[in-house]
């Protein structure tokens, strides 16, 4: 079936299971967004956040009870201290946004935010290598990351899906679909592109029912965030948590 065809076809369907799986949020529950605070990972990537930023948000994530906080590398240690037994998951990246580094230095990424007290990391495919064609390099390059991340932290491999065309689309999905990662993060960083029902639905009838999904791009209300998670999605990357949960 061509990619198209596919895609309407998708849209079809996630329209018919909006309308037939509306959430109610508002039925004894202290804030109107508050369902869906649990698949929120709170987002403070920005490149000139501060140090009080942090601590604020990892305060948001422990009151209003999100999946994670999403911090810079360097500013994992602060935020593995004010989180430890919270319940409250550290997350990161590595090779953001490109991918295109050397594996060793990937690799050394890794182990450095693991040993920080990273429990997730968002890991760069490298885009470079499926544009040149060199799919093995790319697949042996997620795999070493997820390899030694064993026990230690969940894989999130992040699917750049606006640099790619429709064939690189089915490439990228089946390398993370086979490369054992816990997440594949459909991302939208480089374009702008806003997370939509139908990119989730696309991506969970080619990786299947096992994998979980993450999705960012300009989510700023709770009805846009359960759309995606009935469009099959797990998470959903925000920096507007806080505004999302609280409904204001």
């Amino acid at each position: 079936m061509e990619i198209e065809n596919i895609i309407v076809k998708i849209t079809q369907e996630i329209m018919q299971r909006l309308e037939n799986n509306k959430v109610n949020s508002n039925i004894s529950l202290k804030y109107p967004g508050q369902d869906v605070a649990s698949a929120i990972e709170h987002s403070i990537m920005q490149p000139d956040i501060k140090e009080v930023q942090v601590i604020d948000a990892c305060k948001e994530a422990i009151e209003y009870r999100f999946a994670n906080v999403c911090v810079l590398p360097y500013f994992v240690s602060l935020a593995s201290e004010l989180l430890r037994g919270s319940g409250i998951l550290v997350c990161t990246v590595v090779a953001f946004p490109h991918g295109a580094i050397p594996t060793e230095t990937k690799v050394f990424e890794a182990r450095d935010a693991m040993d920080r007290g990273a429990q997730e990391l968002d890991v760069g495919v490298n885009i470079s290598a499926i544009k040149s064609g060199k799919l093995e390099e790319a697949s042996k390059d997620l795999e070493k990351i997820i390899s030694i991340s064993r026990g230690r932290a969940r894989i999130k491999a992040i699917y750049e899906q606006g640099l790619y065309n429709a064939e690189e689309k089915i490439e990228v999905l089946n390398i993370i679909r086979e490369s054992g990662a816990d997440f594949i993060k459909i991302q939208n960083f480089l374009t702008g592109g806003k997370a939509i029902p139908e990119d989730v639905s696309f991506v969970r009838s080619i990786v299947g029912k096992s994998m979980g999904i993450k999705i960012d791009g300009g989510v700023s209300d709770a009805e846009t965030l359960r759309g995606l998670l009935v469009a099959g999605a797990n998470r959903v990357g925000c920096s507007k948590s806080v505004k999302i949960v609280r409904g204001y």
